[in-house]
């Protein structure tokens, strides 16, 4: 009797267990999932990040050739950053883009071009009207001004670089170990890049 008293106690402990352990394996799955969706998403964002500083540097490179000796190897190392987080490289360009990008070309062309026919009918051979063509295409490019001082333009990437790197550590408690480790060196090249900008020679 005692026997079979304690067996139906042991019975009864057993499948009171059954649900917490089954519980226990079933919560993994929903938070692993969050956990990569959000890696996902850190992920894509990075690489956007990365595809619009290429796009500063080809802007500048456009605005200022005679800076491409110097700007050439960073703009590289950023290409680089860009696929390494999953940029998908343009169709014979070879420069990274991530899908869903909105700050292309053809967005902030469209003013300067219905603004350039007007100013040449007027001066068609007016020397100062080549100047401003060519800074209006490196911001064409970017989104943004390029400065015309090359000066001042190396200035504008260093700071676009160190804004990023710092942005970057701050992520990096948020990411999972390997992504972490991929956004700590890409943050450290960034640095390096800045300083490289601003050295002179």
């Amino acid at each position: 009797m005692a026997l079979t008293r304690r067996t139906t106690l042991l019975a009864g402990a057993a499948l009171g267990a059954a649900p917490l352990l089954t519980g226990c394996s079933d919560g993994s799955g929903p938070p692993r999932a969050r956990q990569t969706a959000a890696a996902e998403r850190l992920r894509a964002a990075a690489a956007g990040d990365s595809t619009r500083l290429l796009a500063r540097y080809d802007a500048t490179l456009a605005a200022h050739p005679a800076l491409g000796p110097r700007l050439g190897p960073l703009r590289a190392e950023v290409a680089r950053h860009a696929e390494a987080f999953g940029a998908r490289p343009a169709g014979g360009s070879g420069a990274p883009s991530p899908s869903g990008s909105t700050e292309g070309p053809a967005g902030p062309s469209v003013p300067g071009a219905s603004g350039k026919p007007d100013a040449s009918e007027g001066s068609d051979a007016s020397p100062k009207a080549g100047a401003p063509e060519k800074a209006d295409a490196g911001s064409a490019a970017s989104g943004s001004g390029v400065p015309g001082d090359e000066k001042a333009a190396r200035a504008a990437l260093a700071d676009a670089e160190r804004r990023l790197s710092d942005a970057r550590a701050r992520t990096l408690r948020t990411a999972p170990p390997d992504l972490a480790r991929l956004l700590a060196s890409v943050a450290a090249a960034g640095a390096a890049h800045a300083y490289l900008l601003t050295a002179a020679g």
